[in-house]
């Protein structure tokens, strides 16, 4: 196949963001290549805003050729949250004609090297980069996020989880060199020597299963990751989120093709309604990798059945927030107001159970009573979500009918605090959009555990009254360790209380926030820096991203010979 692109023109474009790339996820400090202002799109090739809008609307009710081998029918259905249907078709695939021709490429791909690898998907990544409005709009348009969040999330914050996998791909397969000379004395006697070879294999094809929420943002990690370590991949969408993952792997299959390599190294595996082929995916020996986000039911059932693959899976948790004491009350109340209404709390990040002790609790404004604390937090999402221009920017449409009918069902479930309203959109009728219910529970109690210990998806979050504080670190403990937990926050002024949350969550393996006043989110994680889930709980079985989630990707295979 002829490159239209040379390996050494692409390194010379791209060695250096990989580059600082590197140095970010060594010092964890800021950085992102990929700008998260829409005004900075435009120009360099990259679309604007009416470009992008343009774009995307040209998509709508068309057929999406993807030129992939073993098309056997057409298949779509995509019905955007805020109720217009997309009509945008895609490829039906033939496994037994769509697995071979992946695993084709998969020799030019592997003897290209770490190196070639990592600037092709940069290359991928770039160009992605330059369409984020028209990545926005279909984000936007299957997930329910609110635009300027689709935008962001879906858009440059996704991009930049990419390259992260791709950095650590990079760092894992150089760790060993590519030859050495191996020289060991023998006393009067001549050395043995060797001359070895080392080569970072791939396991074979990576199959990512997306979700309906975040089909990029945690689609690209695992895509990345494992494109990078020489794999194929075959890309699984949700039914209902298939466009923006459809048009990753356009782009995909482009960028190899013009670099030289087979497109079919990247494909898309769209499926009837009701077909559930992720299952049938799964247990094929061609797959040896699955990515996965989603429900815990279906993550179980993966890694209990999927022995022929690596399983990286993101499941369900129960995020929990111990509120003990602040010195910044006002500052506490914005930022849990904020996380519980971003996208309508239909984040795996967001904050599900608020520990406060039935006592109340000691504030820069005096004591405040467990009841005034939950008044007041209600307040301020109220005053958070007042407006509603504002309460559509933050909040999104309601993704599923499921959502809606866990936080109908949540006002039955104790004494409501806040109680959920339903908000017009005046650019689409269509959509569904709902406040966050707040539910007081108290922790005592054997009815309530019911609620608080199961994860409720959605804009739904229980207020639960504890004993104490050290009650408070125990029901996290117990949570974290049988539920699982993306995220944990904390909220206190007393030293030891601070030691006990921390230590319960090193023990646990769950990532805590302290103290978040500000701007900066319990529910919210920057790519180079943060790490997103740590795999030491039920929530996640890998992190993204560190060592551990691309290092079992491939494997160095040795040849020696005496020099």
């Amino acid at each position: 196949m002829t490159a239209a692109l040379s390996a050494h023109e692409l390194i010379a474009r791209h060695r250096s963001t990989l580059d600082q790339a590197l140095e970010a996820i060594r010092t964890r400090a800021y950085w992102s290549p990929h700008p998260e202002h829409p005004k900075a799109y435009g120009e360099n090739g990259s679309l604007d805003a009416a470009a992008g809008k343009a774009a995307f609307d040209a998509l709508l009710g068309t057929r999406l050729d993807l030129g992939q081998p073993g098309t056997d029918d057409w298949v779509g259905g995509e019905t955007s949250p805020y109720g217009i249907d997309l009509g945008v078709t895609y490829p039906h695939a033939d496994l037994e004609v769509l697995l071979p021709a992946m695993k084709a490429g998969q020799r030019a791909w592997r003897d290209a090297g770490a190196e070639q690898r990592a600037v092709v998907c940069l290359e991928i990544l770039k160009r992605i980069n330059d369409r984020t409005h028209e990545f926005a709009h279909a984000v936007m348009h299957t997930s329910g996020q609110a635009f300027m969040m689709a935008f962001q999330a879906g858009g440059p914050h996704a991009q930049d989880r990419g390259l992260e996998a791709v950095a650590y791909a990079y760092v894992e397969q150089v760790r060993t060199p590519d030859t050495a000379e191996w020289t060991k004395p023998q006393g009067k006697r001549d050395p043995l020597a060797m001359a070895k070879q080392f080569t970072p294999v791939p396991r074979g094809i990576g199959l990512v299963i997306g979700c309906n929420t975040f089909p990029t943002w945690n689609g690209y990690p695992g895509l990345f990751a494992s494109l990078a370590t020489g794999n194929a991949v075959l890309v699984k969408p949700h039914p209902r989120a298939v466009l923006p993952l459809a048009l990753t792997v356009q782009v995909a299959r482009e960028v190899l093709a013009e670099t030289g390599f087979d497109p079919n190294l990247v494909a898309l595996a769209a499926e009837r309604p009701g077909e559930g082929i992720a299952k049938t995916l799964a247990l094929r020996p061609e797959i040896r990798i699955i990515d996965y986000t989603g429900s815990t039911e279906f993550g179980d059932w993966l890694e209990a059945n999927a022995r022929q693959a690596q399983v990286y899976t993101e499941k369900a948790g129960v995020n929990t927030v111990v509120v003990h004491s602040t010195s910044d009350y006002k500052g506490m109340l914005s930022n849990l107001a904020f996380s519980l209404s971003l996208y309508s709390g239909q984040m795996c990040t967001t904050p599900q159970n608020l520990l406060v002790p039935r006592e109340g609790i000691s504030t820069d404004q005096g004591p405040k009573s467990y009841d005034e604390v939950v008044a007041d937090l209600a307040k301020s999402v109220d005053g958070l979500l007042g407006d509603d221009a504002r309460a559509n920017a933050l909040l999104g449409a309601i993704v599923n009918p499921d959502v809606k009918a866990r936080l109908e069902g949540a006002a039955g479930l104790g004494e409501v605090a806040l109680a959920s309203r339903e908000i017009a959109h005046p650019d689409f009728p269509g959509a569904v959009v709902r406040t966050p219910v707040i539910v007081k529970l108290d922790g005592a109690k054997p009815d309530a555990e019911a609620a608080y210990m199961s994860e409720c998806f959605g804009p739904v979050s229980f207020a639960v009254a504890v004993d104490s504080a050290a009650d408070a670190a125990e029901l996290l403990r117990r949570t974290v360790r049988e539920k699982g937990a993306m995220t944990v926050g904390a909220y206190t002024t007393d030293p030891e209380v601070e030691q006990d949350v921390r230590e319960v969550c090193l023990e646990e393996a769950a990532q805590l926030s302290l103290n978040l006043t500000g701007g900066v989110y319990v529910n919210q994680t920057a790519a180079f820096s943060d790490f997103h889930g740590s795999g030491g709980n039920p929530a996640a079985s890998a992190a993204l991203c560190d060592g551990a989630f691309v290092a079992n990707r491939f494997r160095v295979v040795e040849v020696r010979r005496e020099a």
